[in-house]
Parts: C-alpha cells; sequence; structure tokens
C-alpha cells in the first residue's frame, strides 16, 4: 500500500519555528529521493525540499537557510525544520518522493492529506 502521512503543522507567528514529519511507505521511502512541497492559495504546488537516499539535499530559493530536510531511515519518515518563518510560507505542506510517486490505478501521481501551516501576524 502507499503511504504518506504528513502532520506537525499548525498556527504560528512570524519568526516562529515548525518541524513537520512524514511518514512514507518503506518501498517508497527506501528507493526514492523524497521532498516536501507546498501549495498555497492560488499558486502552483512547488518542491521546496528535496533529499537523496545519499543524504544530498536541495532547497528553494525561498526557503534556503531557514528550512532543513532530513530522513531517518529506520523509522521511514522525512522531517521538514521550518524556522524564522515568514507570512509567504502559509500553504498546505506535502511530502512525496521526488519526482512524484505515480499512481497507476489511478492513473495520476499520489498525494496524501497534507498538513496546514498558516504564519499570521
Amino acid at each position: 500500500q502507499v503511504q504518506l502521512v504528513e502532520s506537525g503543522g499548525g498556527l504560528v507567528q512570524p519568526g516562529d519555528s515548525l518541524r513537520l514529519s512524514c511518514l512514507a511507505s518503506g518501498s517508497i521511502f527506501s528507493t526514492r529521493a523524497m521532498g516536501w512541497y507546498r501549495q498555497a492559495p492560488g499558486q502552483q504546488r512547488s518542491l521546496v525540499a528535496s533529499i537523496t537516499r545519499g543524504g544530498t539535499t536541495n532547497y528553494a530559493d525561498a526557503v534556503k537557510g531557514r528550512f532543513t530536510i532530513s530522513r531517518d531511515s529506520a523509522k521511514n519518515t522525512v522531517y521538514l525544520q521550518m524556522n524564522s518563518l515568514k507570512l509567504e510560507d502559509t500553504a498546505v505542506y506535502y511530502c512525496n518522493a521526488d519526482p512524484p510517486f505515480f499512481d497507476r490505478a489511478r492513473m495520476q501521481p499520489y498525494w496524501g492529506q497534507g498538513t496546514q501551516v498558516t504564519v499570521s501576524s
């Protein structure tokens, strides 16, 4: 079964920190690079951070220096540590493989429910 379960979002003020967690299916986690994506209202979903099986990381310019992606292979879990949060970080955050896992039964990429991050003053 495919499993991508995000958690850790919430309502915070600018400058605060959050850590998001993603529990993934072992078959996905152990064989693919993983990433965090986000989608704000009226915006396209975009990749903000990724990590390869070898531990190489990459970040979108908008979050570089503030966000850190990591993974725990024993727990099949990917984390996103978000520091110095800004209003523009408000979005639904999703984890997935990079590139996203394709669900052949639905003939489209598979996405979990995501977790809402709201940064408001």
